[in-house]
């Protein structure tokens, strides 16, 4: 699925929330789907939340 069919997706999400719920709806659709997204990037590997240090080339810690 790529980003455009995503992001239509999302629209149209947040717009019937908006519609039928009212701006609480909205506001929690959009919340919970920015929390989504942050899960599904971090658990895909796209997002580093506790980045390693790298090794420098003989082994050492960095300086």
């Amino acid at each position: 699925m790529n980003a455009a069919t995503v992001g239509l997706a999302a629209g149209v999400a947040l717009g019937f929330a908006g519609f039928f719920g009212g701006f609480w709806a909205f506001l929690l659709v959009a919340v919970l789907g920015a929390v989504g997204l942050g899960v599904g990037l971090v658990l895909q590997g796209d997002a580093d939340v506790f980045p390693r240090r790298q090794r420098n080339e003989s082994g050492g810690r960095p300086r």
